[in-house]
């Protein structure tokens, strides 16, 4: 057989090797049943409850990002509306199978039809809730156990998020999908778990053997020639320097021996191994939604001043970045965020939101000032678009921190910066200096600049991807106003952690950059070999 491609979507990163196998159906046969409809009433009980049981389990052990979508799942498998559609279908004669999946049928197409993403992304989770009890139905648990070959690319229509989640990915090499989504609970899954992920290839039904996964430009390479493989495999073992020990000591230099500043994001500080911390220059961004996010109330101070000490402490003197909450857009919280909002991303979110709602701010700005006196803290306002919400934000630092000091506790008011995410900042940043630093928010500079939603499929995710030219030249107004001014100005958005747009990055001069972690290899690597 010769060599094939098969073009898809890109979405997740990496390159895989190894030998193509089909990932069994999680879904099973609805119309297996055929008892009484008490009994088939509590065979769905029965099916519900172990779902819910293994999927609470599954977000017990989960990060934040897999947490919240594990926890949406618990929820709605508890919702009486959705049991009760099925018990009246099962009651009118419906064996159980059939009965749960034409209740969930109708959720399943409204929520993909939804306008916004967020509710569209909450389909594929419906699906597999489906998939999950009609399997525990069919086979007294969700999915029947595969012997699956170490390095195998896993073939399959499509993938829940909680299967996806139960695969030892330590041992697997990657993921085709025949239909599915960047924009998916999975792809967000994938790109945090560095598992190359390509979407919609098409039918791959029969397809086996040998094939590589080029999950950065979105194909399957079948019966790969000797010569393919090899240049693959040299990419990957490239690729290795993230996990390469002596790689990701090494201070990131350019060929002439100019320094740059590698730093870390941070989504989930349990997440954070210590020996990539260990190898940073400190921790360029702490998105601080993961104390929000997953709970019913917000957290206490004294919750979120333990959780910014703990990264100080393990910081040890490097600096520490913790961006005030973000929610909106596209990370609703329940009870603050307007789901009545029709284009949230434009809305109340960021430092709108907070400075809208003191209340919910005024605890996260007390737990930052007493946290400031036990390492070096820096804290960073997101999506401000107007100078008067620096001044603003400013204000309440200072009333707090006065509060603070009258009660005898110990607090140090830290530098405040600004996230460059609007277009406004970047076009006239004379007007934010009284932001002590800025950093770059590259993804939401890229969507609001070019009108293509980040999260966005097909021709417009297209135009959403890369360094355009008039992102570089927003980046570069950045970087010559930090010159001129002496601030830091550094990068942290997902362009910061694609080696590809490292050189040009560095050719606009930036001279900081703040990554994926699993990433801090292969962009030290990319500084190497540049200039």
């Amino acid at each position: 057989m010769s060599e094939r491609r098969i073009a898809g979507e890109p979405a997740s990163r990496g390159i895989a090797i190894g030998p193509l196998v089909r990932l069994a159906d999680g879904s099973a046969e609805i119309g297996r049943r055929h008892g009484d409809p008490a009994a088939e009433r509590a065979a769905l009980d029965a099916a519900i409850t172990a779902a819910r049981t293994e999927l609470a389990e599954l977000a017990a052990a989960a990060d934040e990002l897999a947490r919240e979508i594990l926890e949406f799942q618990v929820e709605m498998l508890g919702d009486p509306a959705l049991v009760a559609e099925a018990a009246e279908a099962i009651a009118g004669g419906a064996p159980a199978g059939a009965a749960w999946a034409a209740a969930l049928a109708g959720q399943i197409v409204a929520f993909g039809e939804a306008e916004e993403e967020y509710f569209r992304a909450r389909a594929g989770d419906l699906a597999d809730l489906r998939d999950r009890v009609l399997g525990h139905l069919a086979n007294g648990a969700a999915v029947v156990p595969q012997t699956l070959p170490a390095g195998a690319i896993l073939v399959a229509h499509d993938l829940g998020p909680s299967r996806f989640l139960g695969l030892d990915w330590s041992r697997l090499g990657g993921l085709a999908l025949e239909a599915g989504s960047r924009t998916s609970h999975l792809a967000m899954l994938a790109r945090a778990r560095g598992v190359p992920l390509v979407t919609g290839l098409g039918p791959l039904a029969g397809e086996t053997g040998e094939a590589v996964l080029d999950a950065a430009h979105g194909f399957v390479i079948l019966a790969p020639e000797p010569d393919t493989l090899a240049r693959y495999h040299a990419q990957r073992s490239a690729a290795g320097a993230d996990d390469d020990p002596a790689a990701l000591a090494r201070p990131a230099t350019t060929r002439s021996g100019e320094r740059v500043l590698t730093l870390l994001n941070v989504d989930d500080p349990a997440a954070l191994e210590p020996h990539r911390l260990a190898a940073s220059d400190g921790i360029g961004l702490v998105r601080s939604e993961f104390l929000f996010l997953g709970r019913e109330r917000p957290p206490e101070e004294a919750v979120q001043r333990r959780a910014y000490e703990a990264l100080l402490e393990a910081a040890a003197g490097r600096p520490v970045i913790v961006r005030t909450l973000d929610i909106g857009g596209d990370k609703p919280l329940p009870g603050v965020t307007l789901p009545q909002e029709r284009n949230p991303f434009l809305g109340l979110r960021g430092i709108r939101l907070c400075l809208e709602r003191p209340e919910l701010f005024r605890p996260q700005v007390r737990a930052l000032l007493r946290a400031a006196v036990r390492g070096n803290l820096k804290v960073m306002l997101p999506m401000v678009a107007h100078p008067d919400e620096i001044a603003e934000a400013r204000e309440l630092f200072a009333a707090e921190l006065a509060g603070l000091r009258a009660a005898g506790l110990a607090a140090a008011l830290p530098e405040i910066g600004i996230m460059v995410e609007v277009p406004a900042v970047a076009i006239r940043p004379e007007r934010f200096a009284a932001a002590d630093f800025f950093s770059i928010g590259s993804n939401d500079l890229i969507q609001y600049t070019l009108a293509a939603a980040r999260d966005a499929g097909g021709r417009v995710a297209r135009l959403a991807l890369g360094l355009d030219p008039a992102v570089a030249r927003l980046i570069a107004n950045m970087v010559d106003f930090g010159r001129e001014t002496g601030k830091e100005v550094s990068v942290c958005g997902d362009l910061a952690s694609e080696p590809d747009a490292v050189g040009a990055l560095l050719d606009l001069g930036v001279r900081r950059l703040s990554v994926a972690p699993a990433a801090l290899g292969r962009i030290k690597a990319a500084i190497a070999v540049h200039g």
